[in-house]
């Protein structure tokens, strides 16, 4: 889990969360979703950052139903399918959430 100052600490990237959020015109509850996946397992290196921010939107947007397409979202983050395709799986496990198996 995390906490307020993880917050504040990661703003920059949970406002890139957000406009990317916005560009897919996501739900309150996958921006939600997507912003405690992300604030649960941030990455030491800015330069993974996006990609984890790509993940979480992804996976958030699952959970919440409100399902985008890793294309669309890594579009919408400017990070490649790939970054995304590789880490949400993991990131769901991490979160104690079991993917879907399709």
């Amino acid at each position: 889990m995390y906490n307020a100052r993880e917050r504040l600490a990661q703003r920059e990237w949970i406002e890139e969360l957000e406009r990317a959020a916005d560009a897919l015109s996501l739900s309150e509850d996958a921006r939600s979703t997507a912003i405690d996946l992300f604030l649960s397992d941030v990455p030491e290196s800015d330069r993974s950052k996006r990609a984890v921010v790509a993940s979480s939107l992804y996976a958030g947007s699952l959970i919440a139903g409100d399902g985008r397409t890793q294309g669309a979202v890594a579009e919408a983050m400017e990070v490649s399918r790939l970054s995304i395709q590789s880490r949400w799986k993991a990131q769901l496990e991490a979160a104690g959430l079991e993917p879907p198996s399709w």
